[in-house]
């Protein structure tokens, strides 16, 4: 038998306490997703909950395994996937910043002048590309994949591009902050073939978490 409930990937991690609580709010019916356990598929009356790591929720929705989900902003511009985003859930915030070891703004610009490239470290490379190429500025990119800040102070990069909510961590591993890169929440999303399919049940879904984050002073994307 086909499944007929709405398949909606859900982030595991940070951003998975205010899921639940925005769902709870918007009216939907979370079953066991509160306290799934070991399970990573949760099913109600209407729902198929998909428990995901948040850095593949897009490929989920993209390729169709999803109808819908709740992802970062940050993780959806990093996958650079064909997905729609339809409201901004106003949890989760946070910003993608540019920062260098306290004190070393003038030999970073030594550095470039001599060289013309600055040697950035990031977990997102498209989006820390993106940025430097809107600037005209070149980059060597190092990806790493943890302890970001570790990297000006060990020789590794002049700069890191990382993700902060308070920028406590930065600041107590003497880095700071030059410059902001972009702002991040948790969005609501849809595979575009589901929208197309299923339009009245998407779009319900989307018009009740639009309400739940209304009602704390958030709103809808344009």
């Amino acid at each position: 038998m086909a499944e007929t409930r709405l398949r909606m990937a859900v982030p595991k991690g940070a951003l998975f306490p205010g899921t639940i609580e925005i769902l709870s709010r918007a009216g939907v019916e979370t079953g066991a997703l509160a306290d799934p356990g070991r399970q990573l598929i949760i099913d109600t009356a209407d729902m198929r909950f998909i428990i995901c790591k948040p850095t593949d929720i897009p490929a989920y929705i993209a390729y169709g395994a999803a109808d819908v989900g709740i992802a970062g902003a940050d993780v959806l511009a990093e996958a650079a996937l064909d997905v729609a985003e339809l409201a901004d859930l106003y949890f989760g915030a946070c910003k993608f910043v540019v920062a260098e070891r306290e004190g070393a703004t003038e030999d970073v610009e030594s550095s470039y002048r001599r060289l013309g490239v600055i040697r950035v470290a990031t977990k997102y490379p498209r989006i820390t590309e993106a940025h430097f190429a809107a600037k005209g500025i070149q980059v060597e990119l190092v990806k790493l994949h943890g302890n970001i800040e570790l990297a000006p102070l060990v020789g590794l990069a002049d700069r890191v591009v990382d993700i902060t909510a308070t920028g406590t961590t930065l600041r107590e591993n003497g880095l700071r902050i030059v410059e902001d890169v972009m702002d991040s929440s948790a969005r609501f999303v849809a595979n575009p073939v589901a929208m197309r399919i299923d339009a009245e049940r998407v779009t319900e879904i989307a018009r009740r978490l639009q309400d739940a984050a209304l009602a704390d002073g958030g709103g809808v994307l344009a």
